[in-house]
């Protein structure tokens, strides 16, 4: 199985018809994704590659019932491009676009949320159900089907997990990149839940990093659950306060977000902290080994 999107999703691209919403839709095609339709206002009726366009999700939903938005939209439209896919009625919304002003981004969030939608980003490199489906800009070859679920704020990160996993033989149920950004949909809480009701998904591994207190709401939530077993990464560690690593989120300001906070808080429930992305790999071989299937 798989969370959040499988062999039948539909998926929809808003953006299509742009550099990066072209070069990524061919190649969700090529890893078996079902792309049913395009949105790019004023080229309703052509197509892209042999995907129908429309002019608004609206009728992208109603004509091919799409129900997975994959959000490529440039900076300047991007929050409006979300709040149009939950007005529509889309289920799932990714948001790969980055640095959207944070109050743009939570207004969107809290449209979405009242729609009854679920946001994903933004500023995130999508997510990936291994030998089902892929929405966003993961690379295609890294993948293999298997039992491990990976949840990162860290795209560059989530390759590299995915790459070393794969090369041990260790596969992947659901690869989920939830964004850096200060605001997002999907916190690792979120998904630490989706991962603990999936009966294929036996091991996590979650990677954090600087700012926020994301990683410390999740191992308050895994110390009140009794779940499955779970591997951390943070990174980040050698920042000094005030100076931002690479995400708008990953800053420690006003005592806040430090890595060693989050390294305690993890190791207080059990989690192990690994130093470095082969570390985890040994970390996930050995809990496999012990009783998990791969």
């Amino acid at each position: 199985m798989a969370i959040l999107i499988d062999e039948n999703s539909r998926i929809l691209v808003q953006g299509i018809t742009g550099r990066e919403g072209s070069f990524h839709t061919q190649q969700m095609k090529a890893f078996g994704t079902d792309v049913v339709a395009g949105v790019t206002p004023g080229k309703g009726g052509t197509q892209a590659d042999g995907t129908p366009i429309f002019n608004t999700v609206r009728e992208a939903v109603e004509d091919t019932h799409a129900d997975v938005s994959a959000i490529f939209v440039p900076l300047a439209g991007a929050a409006d491009a979300i709040m149009e896919a939950a007005d529509a009625g889309v289920p799932l919304i990714v948001a790969i676009t980055e640095n959207i002003p944070v109050h743009d981004a939570a207004r969107a969030y809290r449209f979405v949320s009242e729609c009854g939608s679920r946001l994903v980003g933004p500023n995130c490199p999508g997510l990936v159900s291994s030998g089902k489906a892929k929405v966003g800009i993961m690379p295609n070859q890294l993948f293999k089907e298997g039992h491990v679920g990976i949840i990162s704020r860290s795209g560059t990160l989530t390759y590299e997990m995915v790459d070393e996993l794969t090369r041990r033989g260790i596969g992947q149920s659901t690869t989920i990149g939830i964004g850096g950004d200060p605001v997002i949909g999907t916190s690792f809480t979120d998904t630490l839940r989706l991962f603990d009701a999936d009966p294929e998904t036996h091991v996590m591994v979650l990677i954090g990093e600087i700012g926020g207190s994301d990683e410390e709401a999740a191992a308050q939530y895994i110390g009140a659950r009794r779940g499955k077993p779970v591997v951390s990464f943070i990174s980040g560690r050698t920042a000094p306060p005030g100076k931002r690593m690479g995400h708008a989120g990953a800053i420690i300001t006003g005592g806040v977000g430090g890595p060693q906070h989050k390294v305690d808080a993890f190791e207080a429930v059990g989690v192990p902290v690994a130093n470095t992305i082969g570390e985890i790999g040994d970390a996930v071989e050995q809990l496999l080994a012990a009783g998990a299937a791969r």
